[in-house]
This record gives C-alpha cells, structure tokens and sequence, in this order.
C-alpha cells in the first residue's frame, strides 16, 4: 500500500520483525528486528531524531545552533540526516579505526568530520566533542547519558515490538549495546510489560567489560571518566566503546538483564555472513554478534521457545571492514570458467 510522507524524517521506525528459516532450529521460533530499514540504515536513526527533538522541545538547542557529537558511525550519519532536513549544522567526531565509508557518508550528507587518533580509543572522540562543544558554543547531544535516547526508544522500538508480539509468546529478546539507547528503552517496557521475556545482552569477547564486573569510573554528569579496564579492540564497530556508557550501566544496575553472552569476533563475522547468503538478509558486524548470541540462546531454550534478534545495522557500513577481506572486486576462477562457458563477452583478466 502507497504511503506519502511530509519529509524523510517521518520513516524513521516501524522496521519489520522477519522470521529466521534456514539458520534456526527447527524446533525454535527465531524472529529478527531489521534496523537497516531505517532511511539511513541502522537502529541510530531512531536515537538521532529522539535527541534532536527533545532539545528543540527544551530549547536546548537553537535555530541554526551547530550540533556536536562522537560517533563510532552510525549516531554521525543518523544526526547528518535529521540536521539536512532541519537546517542544523553538524560535526562529528570519530575514532580513526572506524571504517572510512561512514566518514564519507556523514561528509556526503554535509557534516564535518574530525578524526581522533586512533590510540585515544572511544574516550578521545568523546573528550574532543566535549572540548569542541565548550570552545564554540554548540550542542552537544551526549548520546551515552542523554535520557532522550532511551526515551525515544520506549516509544517506537518497544512499542513496536509489543505489537508484533501482541497475544503471541516472546521468549527472549536479544541485543548487543552500543549507547545503551536501545537496551534500556526496550528492556524496561519489556520488563513492565512483558515480564514473561527474558532480556539477553551481547557483548564483545575482547571487551567483557558487563561480564568482567569492574566497575566504571564516571563524572557527576555520568560520562566516563577512564576507559573501563577490561576493554581491548575489537571488530563490532558501534559495539562497546572502551568504557560502559551511563545508559547501558542503568540497565545493568536494575538487575533486569537476564543473561550477558559473550560473543567472539569470528562469530559475528560468520553470522554476518551467513545472514546475507542463506537468508538473504544484509547486515553488518553488530548483527552477525547479536545473531551469534540468539543462536546460543536457540541452543538452551526449551523446545518451541520464541526470540526476537536485534539486528542493528547494514552491511554496507563494512565494505572496508574485515568483513569484506574476502570478498574479491574481480572474477574468481570459478566465475572467469562461467564465463568462458559460452563464446561471447569475455573479460580479459588483469594484468
């Protein structure tokens, strides 16, 4: 059915749940969440529109106020998008591992970007925004302690989520963190709502910092103060900054959390893979991880048992990435013999 639409903020959200086939149990009902469809591909949108909102509600923010904010990526390109429609400028600033693509896209829609050296880790980006936003005068949208961020996510993602599973079981819900955003807007409705559900948080196996117990060193403000003892790098890419965002420790303070699976970064890279050639499903690096997590949640549960997968971007945030190390630009052996299976057209190889 044909929809209009007054600007292209107003598709953010309503992305679909689809069933698992092919990679789930049979005795098992696997249900995925696709944030990719968000109108710049990942989850972050929903978060970037909730925070620029509230500040225009607050008046915390000013017409033609330059916006600021550290991002692994995918915040960045959500916050670009809502900032060209609504007339803000936008910097970011970014971590120099992050794949270069997200830097070009954010540029492509019109931000600035400033990057961070990469031994500065997580804590760099965010001590350089806050730094910048104090010099100039900009707002500063505070993604990991922003209340608008889970806030945002009670409204849509859960909401959604409740609805789809109206009158149906929901087992376990499934999600890595990042901000933070999605875990405790979701969980706590889930919790109010359907204590039935069993809330599963993923996490790095290179960066347990959940599972390690240690605590987070913070400012009164509830930013990070040092980087949490128990990171090191790792692959999933808006995964687990090198401390535990506030929003995420809130979460975990309540005792909500039913269980915190540690993922490994071959795992999230096969489970990518797997999502996009057997069920056609193209997701990136955080997806593979969180899609590790349900299938050993799929592993335990009793029989019958329903999940619900977050899956919180797309693949094309990982062209550059391990992700792709592969995948070849030119024919293989066996494509160049397709090829050749037939008289006309051939291409002759590189030199």
């Amino acid at each position: 059915m044909s929809r209009k639409f007054a600007n292209i903020l107003e598709t953010i959200g309503n992305t679909p749940v689809v069933r698992i086939g092919k990679l789930a149990p049979p005795d098992m009902n696997l249900f995925v969440k696709i944030e990719a469809f968000n109108p710049l591909g990942s989850v972050k949108d929903r978060l970037a529109l909730g925070v620029i909102e509230d500040a225009e509600r607050t008046g915390k923010l000013k017409p033609g106020q330059t916006v600021i904010e550290a991002t692994s990526g995918n915040t960045g390109i959500g916050l670009a998008m809502v900032c060209a429609q609504k007339g803000y400028p936008l910097v970011v600033t970014m971590a120099e591992p992050f794949s270069v693509e997200r830097r070009r896209l954010m540029r492509f829609l019109g931000a600035k970007v400033v990057i961070t050296p990469a031994a500065e880790r997580g804590m760099g980006m965010v001590n350089k925004a806050i730094e910048l936003a104090e010099a100039h005068g900009w707002f500063l949208t505070r993604q990991f302690e922003n209340e608008a961020n889970p806030d945002m996510h009670s409204r849509t993602t859960a909401r959604e989520i409740v609805n789809d599973f109206a009158g149906e079981r929901l087992d376990y819900w499934v999600t890595g963190f990042g901000t933070g955003g999605t875990l405790k807007g979701v969980a706590r409705v889930l919790a109010k709502e359907r204590p039935d559900t069993k809330i599963i948080v993923c996490e790095p196996d290179d960066a347990p910092m959940l599972t390690s117990g240690g605590p987070q060193q913070r400012n009164s403000d509830g930013s990070p103060a040092a980087p949490h003892a128990a990171w090191k790098p790792h692959p999933m890419q808006g995964w687990s900054p090198d401390f535990i965002p506030k929003l995420t420790g809130d979460v975990v303070e309540t005792g909500i959390i039913d269980r915190i699976l540690r993922i490994a970064g071959a795992d999230a890279l096969r489970c990518s893979r797997e999502l996009a050639q057997k069920e056609g499903i193209f997701v990136g690096i955080t997806s593979g991880a969180t899609f590790a997590g349900a299938l050993r949640v799929c592993a335990e549960a009793p029989k019958g048992s329903t999940i619900l997968c977050m899956l919180p971007d797309t693949g094309e945030r990982y062209l550059s990435t391990p992700l792709f190390a592969d995948i070849p630009a030119d024919m293989t052996e066996e494509e160049v013999q397709i090829s050749r299976s037939t008289p006309s057209s051939w291409l002759a190889p590189p030199a």
